[in-house]
């Protein structure tokens, strides 16, 4: 019998631009420390930890770890390029419902580089090189940020299929920094117009600077438990994960020579439907949203992978704004990748603290009134998607 995983303890860092931050391993002791204190227990009481980064050396989760307390439990490190938070919170998620650890910590950190991303390896295949090939197939390579390439170029293809106006995907960023404004933990909280994202320095069609999220440093954890564990320590009516999926590419992602399957769309919309199907519970019973959104195009294409919309009409529900407060679903009220900032290894668990929060009624001028069921999306090329339920009875 599979067990019930609850999340007794979250917490992270604001998130600060590179070169403004704290040493990874401190990053990742302040909000491992915030979790622990959330959860109201010791780092003894912790058997394994599963460590998410992805620019950094060997044994990086060990480093980060031991601020926390040197126990001997078994410290997993895990890089699962941008899903890797969600991707440590998926195994402990494992640890604890396969009965195998009353409780697990995940936790996830990132010390990044200015600049947009790059290869660390150049004299060997690099593992996106299925991925870049398609791109070279369909609209071959400029110098812009092989990302924004590759995200800008799968809203360029939505756009011809569907004659998208470019301000819907800036009406998204609008969005994006004004949630942002009322989340002390995000990197940029000024709030901007349509017409200020639009004047932004074009990087891809129809992506603008202030539509790409930036690169950004800082730390998240969860604490997840048994129900036996929860009981024990006086834990009464906790948020737990109702149910979880990753999915990685299928053959479409390469063979149909499409930039929107290339950047993950058949992932998300696969294991979305993996969640739905196993927590019972339909994207219309959905209140909060969390999602991915490393470009503003990727969360246009994910309000339709998660079925927030008929596929094709993501610009009517932008417009009608069913994508933020008094609308049909609150998605990002962190601010999101674009405004909150992108660690990549601690995008996932940042993610799920924000929805433990707005699940407990804390999160303060951007709760969401009476949240009772989130949805977590974390989406890495290469590729992997994570998506997780989370409930509070």
């Amino acid at each position: 019998m599979k067990r019930r995983v609850n999340v007794i303890g979250v917490g992270m860092t604001k998130f600060a631009k590179p070169g403004a931050s704290a040493e990874y391993y401190e990053m990742a002791k302040e909000a491992g420390q915030n979790a622990l204190k959330d959860a109201g227990i010791n780092y003894n009481e912790i058997e394994q930890v599963f460590a998410g980064y992805v620019y950094g050396d060997s044994t990086c989760g060990q480093r980060a770890a031991y601020e926390l307390g040197l126990t001997g439990v078994p410290i997993v490190n895990v890089n699962n390029n941008c899903s890797t938070g969600s991707s440590a919170l998926y195994l402990a998620r494992q640890a604890v419902e396969g009965g195998l650890a009353e409780c697990v910590l995940a936790l996830g950190f990132e010390k990044m580089e200015k600049g947009a991303l790059g290869a660390k390896f150049n004299d060997r295949e690099p593992p996106m090189g299925q991925h870049a090939q398609v791109m070279l197939d369909v609209q071959g390579f400029n110098s812009a940020p092989p990302a924004a390439q590759m995200f800008g170029g799968a809203g360029r293809e939505y756009r011809w299929l569907h004659g998208t106006k470019k301000e819907t995907f800036g009406q998204i960023a609008v969005k994006a920094r004004k949630h942002a404004s009322q989340n002390p933990y995000a990197l940029f909280g000024q709030v901007l117009s349509l017409e200020e994202i639009m004047a932004s320095d074009d990087v891809f069609d129809p992506l603008t600077r202030f539509q790409c999220c930036p690169p950004t440093c800082g730390a998240g954890a969860a604490i997840l438990c048994s129900d036996e564990f929860a009981k024990k320590h006086g834990i009464s009516n906790p948020v737990y994960i109702a149910a979880q999926s990753m999915t990685t590419d299928y053959a479409s992602s390469f063979e149909e020579k499409s930039m929107i399957k290339m950047v993950g769309y058949d992932m998300t919309k696969q294991a979305a439907k993996q969640v739905y199907e196993a927590a019972g519970v339909g994207v219309e019973d959905v209140d909060i949203i969390e999602l991915h959104d490393c470009f503003t195009a990727n969360e246009l294409l994910t309000y339709e992978a998660l079925g927030l919309c008929p596929e094709g009409e993501a610009e009517k529900f932008i417009w009608d704004a069913d994508n933020t407060y008094g609308g049909k679903y609150v998605t990002n009220p962190s601010g999101g990748l674009l405004s909150k900032g992108h660690p990549l290894g601690a995008t996932g668990l940042a993610q799920c603290t924000e929805l433990v929060w707005q699940l407990r009624g804390t999160a303060g001028n951007r709760q969401v009134e009476n949240a009772r069921i989130a949805l977590q999306h974390n989406l890495g090329l290469g590729g992997a998607c994570v998506i997780t339920m989370y409930r509070r009875d």
